[in-house]
């Protein structure tokens, strides 16, 4: 199973889940595992029976919440210290130390660090990093109107000083009105359409899921991709 963090304070659950989706797509079986503090996806993902801790299945997705740590989830699952989980991806969304440290988000495949400019999201999202004993590699995620470098460059600034080597690609999402309602529209219907998301953020969607596969052609995510669109 190969592990994927999306560490930071932005909120990137939809983001999580939507990458998720394109990897079932792809006949890849998917665990998505909500750390952070507030664990949006028990208010946003629907369950039949929630209790403190629980692993729901959304689309052909597994969606487990309320866990400390892997160990956890595979008690609930009733699986042996040294059984593995069966997935091929887990998809990890925390927003705090504890978070990354309890599911060693160090040792991952691939970490994103996802954010916007807002100062908030910065520098709480940073202070994730701030025990760290070894560089970690990331990869920025980021929620901006422009691909402008000024803000690439405070982040940059404000980084100086933790344990971090960014990644050379980094990838923009446009922060667009009409993709917001297109994810509120999902989660009040609770179903995953792309039909009404941005060409940028679909883009954004195929190059992550290309990057967690180690795709070098496209081509096979981009049909995903069209298939969602059409709910078939």
């Amino acid at each position: 199973m190969k592990k994927i963090g999306f560490i930071g304070a932005y909120d990137k659950i939809d983001l999580i889940i939507y990458v998720a989706k394109i990897l079932t797509t792809l006949k890849k079986k998917v665990l998505v595992i909500d750390a952070t503090t507030n664990q949006k996806a028990r208010y946003v993902i629907p369950a039949i029976n929630p209790t403190i801790k629980y692993v729901t299945e959304y689309e052909e997705i597994d969606i487990a919440v309320g866990f400390s740590n892997t160990e956890d989830i595979k008690k609930y699952l009733g699986l042996t210290e040294g059984q593995d989980l069966e997935y091929d991806f887990a998809l990890i969304d925390t927003d705090n130390p504890k978070g990354f440290e309890n599911y060693n988000l160090e040792e991952s495949q691939k970490n994103y660090f996802v954010t916007s400019f807002d100062v908030y999201s910065l520098k709480k999202g940073l202070e994730i990093f701030a025990r760290l004993d070894r560089v970690i590699s990331l990869t920025k995620v980021l929620f901006s109107r422009t691909s402008d470098k000024e803000e690439d460059d405070y982040l940059n600034f404000l980084s100086l000083g933790y344990k971090i080597a960014w990644n050379e690609q980094r990838l923009y999402f446009p922060f667009e009105t009409a993709d917001l309602y297109a994810i509120q529209e999902n989660q009040r219907v609770a179903k995953i359409k792309f039909k009404r998301l941005s060409i940028a953020y679909k883009d954004g969607l195929e190059y992550l899921a290309d990057e967690i596969l180690g795709n070098e052609n496209s081509s096979a995510t981009r049909r995903a991709i069209k298939i969602i669109e059409r709910g078939v």
